[in-house]
């Protein structure tokens, strides 16, 4: 499978190991241009573009940057693509965003609503990718960590699903994309190590946060 990211941090090259080690082609981009990334090639082994060739090269694609780079997507690239939404919000580096704070709405739906067209999954955004990298087990082991996922696609949560499993983890499926809020940042599921069994049931007891005074 062809796998564009957008983004080439922590996150979009630790997705892009872990994707060639499991036998897929990768595309990495990010916002200052693929002169940029001349060394990921050798490294890695992976192809480098424009965040736009990263959106067209992929069956699916990852956005990995900070929220205040989701308006400079290309929209209509990624119109009808199953996109994997990997992005967590910040404030101290983001800024303040209202709809986010006052938990109106969720990251992936904000993002969502840049993407209109595009069949959005949340998904690697709750693990720190050191242990993306080291942390995979194989199925069946007892003590697989298991990593969250939500969307309305089943098409692309069934991607997903796949990736985690070639990568060492077990999947558990947090429903709708609005469900998104259960593994966001700050929320106990974030970036801890879990069983499946122990995720779904962190996942079912979260409780949404309360909004943010202005």
């Amino acid at each position: 499978m062809k796998i564009g990211i957008i983004g080439a941090g922590f996150v979009g090259r630790a997705v892009a190991k872990q994707a060639i080690k499991a036998g897929h082609q990768v595309m990495l981009s990010n916002s200052r241009g693929p002169q940029t990334l001349f060394s990921l090639k050798p490294m890695i082994g992976c192809e480098t573009g424009t965040a736009t060739e990263a959106a067209i090269f992929g069956e699916i694609v990852v956005i990995a940057v900070p929220l205040t780079a989701i308006g400079q997507l290309p929209v209509a690239e990624l119109a009808g693509k199953g996109v994997i939404d990997a992005v967590n919000y910040y404030p101290e580096r983001d800024g303040q965003v209202a709809e986010l704070d006052q938990q109106t709405t969720t990251t992936s739906e904000y993002l969502a609503g840049f993407l209109p067209q595009s069949k959005i999954t949340k998904a690697f955004n709750a693990i720190q990718m050191t242990d993306l990298e080291t942390d995979g087990l194989p199925a069946g082991d007892p003590e697989r960590r298991a990593l969250p996922l939500a969307g309305d696609d089943k098409a692309t949560k069934q991607i997903i699903i796949s990736l985690y499993d070639a990568f060492g983890f077990d999947a558990v499926d947090a429903g709708a994309l609005s469900e998104g809020w259960r593994f966001q940042r700050a929320m106990p599921s974030y970036c801890v190590r879990m069983t499946k069994a122990e995720l779904e049931g962190v996942l079912a007891q979260a409780r949404r946060p309360a909004p943010v005074a202005n």
